[in-house]
């Protein structure tokens, strides 16, 4: 799934400049991937409560490398947009798919699995990456993205024989649950504040992804082959804690991790941050090391707390778990997108510096939001 979502990126340039589009243009088209994604997250919910995950896999593993090829094929705004909703719908499909799996084993087994799956996702991304990048220098955008949508549709179709069933992913939750939940309600809250509390991790992660390699440019004078280090300590950094994420939500429960990372981990993050900063022009290999270190703590923060809070609302009493994570999708999936803007808005009024703050706020707020969990049977 990371691997192939997450191929088109490092030849958004190219593509870019295949369909003739200006910054503002390609913005808005943009706008079809989150808008495919929502609509996936909602409707998959709701068709794996009816069939189960497995099915909804099956039918999803097929849509995202057509939306992949598409995009790959494109040299129009009209069908790139059409790729992009394609490839949205899919991927948000999967994932609510996918991690209804991941909790269905979980309970099987009654061990924590989820944190190493959505560590997979994270290899995948950091691989597609590298593999982009690389591949730039040989083929175009076009051969890069068909091919990757050939060979993942082959990995998703032999892998996918192997999900659990639809008798064993407990799809249609206990005989009280519901196949939909209210928006609005008392019913309704503790998915709105799970929601949020994923929103939270979402834009810190969008943030440290588009924002990291400028704030070491623009704000410490950092040069070229230097400046990207601070995402590339921060990524890998996530990868390694969601690998090590499910014995530490099994040895302390999700309430505790998720408590202790965000706030802990969103305050060493935004003070380091700072200092770094504040330091660096007088001593700036010490400014470079605090704000690398800083964005340490945040890659090991954000990695285990989104599942978490994936576990939460697969646990709530009355909510089936397909119905709890398409929820937490819904009201997440923009985030991501909507994050990294916010910063780029405050940089103008504030400098980037400061800016950086909105995240780290919004990674403490997600640790007090914790409390959301402790109320589900996850902990």
């Amino acid at each position: 799934m990371g691997v192939v979502s997450m191929a088109w990126v490092p030849r958004i340039p190219e593509i870019k400049t295949a369909n003739e589009l200006s910054d503002t243009q390609f913005g808005l088209v943009l706008i079809a991937s989150s808008i495919g994604a929502v609509l996936g997250a909602q409707l998959s919910g709701r068709a794996i409560h009816r069939f189960g995950s497995r099915p909804v896999f099956f039918v999803a593993q097929v849509v995202v490398p057509v939306g992949v090829a598409i995009m790959g094929l494109s040299i129009t705004p009209l069908v790139l947009v059409a790729g992009l909703f394609f490839m949205g719908f899919g991927y948000a499909a999967l994932d609510v798919a996918g991690n209804a799996q991941a909790v269905a084993i979980e309970n099987h087994l009654k061990r924590r699995y989820i944190t190493s799956v959505h560590g997979m996702w994270s290899v995948g991304t950091l691989a597609t990456t590298l593999l982009g990048a690389g591949l730039a220098f040989y083929i175009s955008p076009r051969d890069n993205l068909l091919w990757v949508a050939g060979v993942g549709l082959v990995v998703f179709l032999v892998t996918s024989r192997y999900l659990l069933a639809p008798d064993l992913d407990n799809h249609s939750g206990e005989e009280d649950t519901k196949s939909s939940m209210p928006w609005f309600g008392k019913a309704a809250w503790p998915l709105w504040i799970l929601g949020i509390g994923a929103t939270g991790t979402f834009i810190a992660e969008g943030a440290a992804a588009d924002w990291a390699a400028l704030l070491l440019r623009d704000e410490m004078g950092v040069e070229i082959g230097y400046y990207a280090s601070a995402f590339a300590t921060f990524a890998l950094a996530m990868i390694l804690s969601r690998f090590l994420g499910d014995s530490w939500l099994e040895r302390w429960g999700p309430y505790q991790v998720v408590r202790f990372l965000g706030v802990v981990g969103g305050g060493l993050w935004g003070v380091l941050m700072l200092s770094g900063i504040w330091l660096s022009s007088g001593f700036p290999l010490l400014g470079i090391i605090l704000v690398n270190t800083g964005f340490f703590f945040a890659g090991i923060a954000i990695g285990p707390i989104f599942p978490a809070f994936i576990l939460g609302a697969a646990n709530l009493k009355g909510v089936a778990p397909s119905v709890g994570i398409a929820r937490i999708g819904v009201i997440s999936i923009g985030a991501y997108f909507v994050g990294p803007t916010v910063v780029g808005v405050l940089s103008d009024q504030i400098t980037l510096t400061y800016a950086m703050l909105y995240p780290v706020v919004f990674l403490v707020l997600s640790g007090y939001l914790a409390k959301a969990i402790k109320g589900s049977s996850a902990n």
